[in-house]
């Protein structure tokens, strides 16, 4: 039986009286199914007893609500003993092209963040005047994508002026100093909703500032906008209906950091923050248009974050260009000692790379699907073009992954992150029912055997040791987006990857490329996908409704 109690006084409800469950041997004979266990009538009645004593035991804890932010005392790393890593930080440098102006002042909407940056330090234009005009642009078509939740004026302005302060008396922070941007709704920010995109949490208001929000407060970046997502991070579906694609407005933006990637290809926000735990960057940033970088887990502390998988979620930035997702990096990473799977590592990026010197292959098993259109080929001839020797190699993509593990592990993390949410009702709030979504998942995974959580996480152990086998061969690997499953492959051993659009389908949508690196190297990945943007011209491409100033 459900108990619903509204999430106002959920917190006051810590202890709640449960009834003793009854065990008999029929029950375990049918979970034994489940479990693809064979057990004996004998076996069935001496495990009765101890089956009985630990639903008491679960009973008991079930009336100690756990919050979504409490975390594991476990940690997933994704560090095999025995690798080396580059521990020192070398002064990066960005450079910013001459402050000019535009004529048309709605072309700011698709400016860089350097060419921003440029304007903003040299005073040509101010923060608070940049910061109406992305709200003036969010309250103008915010709607039509429903890519926004809310809007953050309030705080906007204030962090704006400041910004103007600061900047008029000499004190510049750096390039986003003063640039506005949007957060997914799964990052908490003191003074405003954190929705989580979800029904039942739509009135959320979380008394904390998460760590991405502080650290770009720091770097003197202004809030615009907390932006869509799919409700508890799971597609483009959110409690106020489904987020646009820019291009073809019948069409979503894929998910679940729906917003980010839409209101940053249609130039409502500069940049925005995602987050990924199976796709959630790396998705809607094929869909959309965008470019977006899913870092190393753990390179970015999450506190202050929705969490759905301890060892999966990943926080990224989501901008129109390469060179945007490094500047915005370099703010980012790092911990707050919050997040006991986020570390201290390096970035050291160049905005110029000798591609010759790097090795790059390609996975030929990917590209030789028969649903490769030959886009993804065009991009090996670019960056042949510039000096770029191409390897064919084989992603491993078979083998232990044929175990399909991933959705055992989020299953298990997930549902447990959510126990209150489908022990207390709450999943019948839920905006969508359907077969597959969370309401339906939580429920299914709470039949995940811990046993078989252990020894998937075991598995993945090996997955992970064939995959930097593979890798530490290459310093960058180019797939397909949609190619096989190293999307899923990746997300399991913690590797980054960046999605970058590479051109439009015949119905006229963005197509991808993803880059694939080794641990805690955004930095080359990005040196890569900067070169193959500054020879080509799609991520300059802006869907026509938003950028023609009507």
């Amino acid at each position: 039986m459900k108990h619903i109690i509204p999430l106002s006084v959920l917190s006051a409800f810590t202890l709640f009286t449960f009834g003793q469950t009854k065990i008999d041997t029929s029950d375990i004979r049918s979970a034994s199914k489940i479990i693809s266990m064979d057990f004996t009538e004998a076996e069935i009645d001496s495990m009765q007893g101890t089956l009985q004593n630990r639903t008491r035991i679960f009973d008991k804890m079930h009336q100690y609500d756990l919050e979504n932010a409490t975390p594991l005392t476990l940690t997933f790393s994704p560090v095999l003993p025995g690798m080396q890593l580059d521990k020192v930080q070398q002064k990066v440098r960005f450079s910013t092209p001459a402050a000019v102006l535009p004529a048309n002042r709605d072309e700011l909407a698709f400016y860089s963040i350097p060419q921003l940056a440029s304007l903003i330090k040299s005073r040509k234009i101010t923060s608070v005047e940049l910061t109406r005009f992305f709200i003036d642009r969010l309250k103008k078509y915010g709607d039509t994508l429903q890519c926004v939740i809310s809007i953050t004026e309030d705080i906007a302005m204030q962090e704006a002026a400041q910004a103007d302060r600061e900047i008029a008396a000499g004190k510049y922070r750096g390039l986003l100093h003063g640039i506005p941007y949007g957060l997914k709704d799964l990052f908490s920010v003191k003074g405003t909703k954190t929705t989580w995109g979800a029904a039942p949490y739509k009135n959320q208001v979380l008394d904390t500032d998460s760590y991405v929000y502080t650290r770009l407060k720091e770097a003197g970046g202004v809030l615009v906008a907390k932006l869509t997502t799919g409700a508890l991070a799971m597609g483009d579906y959110w409690f106020g209906g489904r987020t646009k694609n820019p291009w073809n407005l019948n069409l979503g933006s894929s998910g679940s950091s729906a917003g980010p990637a839409s209101a940053t290809v249609a130039g409502l926000v500069p940049f925005a923050i995602g987050t990924e735990t199976y796709g959630s960057i790396i998705s809607p940033s094929t869909v959309c248009g965008a470019t977006g970088l899913r870092p190393t887990f753990g390179t970015i502390s999450r506190s202050g974050a929705m969490t759905l998988s301890w060892s999966l979620d990943k926080p990224g930035p989501i901008g129109r260009s390469a060179e945007d997702a490094a500047v915005v990096f370099y703010y980012l990473h790092g911990t707050d000692g919050l997040d006991a799977s986020a570390v201290d590592m390096p970035f050291n990026y160049k905005e110029k790379v000798d591609l010759s010197k790097l090795r790059i292959a390609y996975a030929a098993n990917y590209f030789s699907k028969k649903d490769t259109t030959g886009n993804e080929y065009k991009v090996l001839e670019v960056l042949r073009s510039l000096g770029a020797k191409m390897t064919p190699m084989n992603f491993p993509d078979s083998g232990v992954y044929n175990i399909e593990m991933i959705g055992i592990v989020i299953g298990s993390e997930a549902s447990a992150a959510f126990d209150a949410f489908t022990r207390r009702g709450l999943d019948d709030l839920m905006t969508r029912q359907d077969k597959g979504e969370w309401p339906d998942y939580f429920r299914a995974s709470r039949f995940i055997p811990a046993a078989e959580y252990v020894n998937v996480n075991r598995h993945r152990y090996i997955l992970m040791q064939r995959v930097n086998e593979v890798l530490n061969d290459y310093d960058v690997i180019i797939c397909p987006s949609w190619g096989g499953n190293q999307l899923a492959i990746t997300n399991l051993t913690g590797h980054p990857a960046i999605a970058l659009p590479s051109g439009f389908s015949k119905q006229g949508l963005p197509k991808s490329i993803t880059l694939v690196g080794n641990l805690y190297d955004e930095a080359t990945l990005l040196e890569v996908a900067k070169a193959y943007q500054d020879a080509t011209e799609w991520n300059k491409k802006h869907p026509e409704m938003f950028s023609s100033g009507k």
